[in-house]
């Protein structure tokens, strides 16, 4: 298959928010020929098919036609009793034997899906996967075609998956401007807990301090730095409950860790040598942050 054909001739999104509704966008831009459908609420499927992203829309998976790739958008739990819906039978997987059928979700934690796929029926291959293209807000009204250009999508196959699901998925992903990472669901949900998971709960908590201790005459006397530090505070809550749930062990490592160290410049904030310490370390690792994220 070459870089121009179709990876994936017809698509059934499940849940058109920001991130799969940016999934149809792109797809429509990138493959006019191939066929998206949506799933999800009537007002959202309205929205999606005036804006062109979706061909046609379904209230739920069981009506939706037959398709070669069945992307899981909704929150994590939801992907996750999605799975287990599509696992128990209904009219895409009437036939897998003869239409082979690909699944991939872009939630933010891996292990629990990966493992709840393992009792899917032979001839549905699942391939758990996560784009880190975002934002601050969700819905499909801040859905755009551009929202993965030059950003990592992970995905996490395990020793049984396909593999040429797996390379068709990549090259799926890399025609939308992304850059395919394969790695394992464990490392994964280990490294998010760190370099997604706890900045939204670090930003969350300490914008609900400052607002709590502040009120709106304190936060107008804010600057350009508590904008930017909480700009995650905006992020829905029900996608972030699911992640909190389904990566409890690893996140609770990454917030021991920030907890260690503000314990430790609480205690030594009049030494300056640890003040500086942790400034300096921080301005370092800050510069490596920003190597690939200009």
């Amino acid at each position: 298959m070459t870089s121009s054909e179709v990876p994936f001739p017809s698509i059934a999104i499940v849940g058109l928010g920001l991130i799969g509704g940016s999934i149809a966008l792109a797809v429509r831009e990138r493959w006019p020929e191939s066929r998206v459908f949506g799933v999800d609420s009537e007002p959202v499927l309205a929205h999606a098919l005036g804006a062109g992203a979706i061909e046609r829309g379904f209230e739920t998976i069981e009506a939706s036609p037959d398709v070669s790739l069945i992307v899981l958008a909704a929150p994590v739990r939801q992907n996750i009793e999605l799975l287990q819906q599509i696992g128990r039978g209904g009219r895409v997987l009437l036939n897998p034997a003869e239409h082979p059928i690909t699944i991939t979700d872009v939630g933010g934690t891996k292990r629990e899906i990966v493992n709840a796929a393992r009792a899917l029926a032979p001839g549905v291959t699942f391939v758990g996967g996560h784009p880190l293209g975002g934002g601050e807000r969700g819905g499909f009204a801040f859905a755009r075609p551009d929202l993965f250009a030059g950003r990592p999508w992970i995905f996490t196959p395990d020793d049984n998956t396909n593999s040429d699901a797996v390379e068709r998925l990549s090259r799926f992903v890399a025609g939308l401007g992304a850059k395919p990472l394969i790695i394992s669901a464990d490392e994964h949900d280990r490294v998010m807990a760190f370099v997604s998971h706890l900045p939204q709960l670090a930003a969350s908590a300490l914008m609900d301090a400052v607002g709590s201790a502040t009120h709106g005459e304190g936060l107008r006397m804010a600057g350009r730095g508590l904008v930017d530090t909480t700009r995650l505070a905006s992020s829905p809550a029900d996608v972030w409950r699911d992640i909190c749930l389904t990566n409890a062990d690893s996140i609770g490592d990454a917030l021991d860790c920030l907890i260690q160290r503000l314990t430790q410049l609480r205690g030594d904030l009049r030494r300056e040598e640890t003040v500086e310490a942790i400034f300096a370390s921080a301005a370092r690792w800050r510069a490596e942050l920003m190597k690939d994220n200009h």
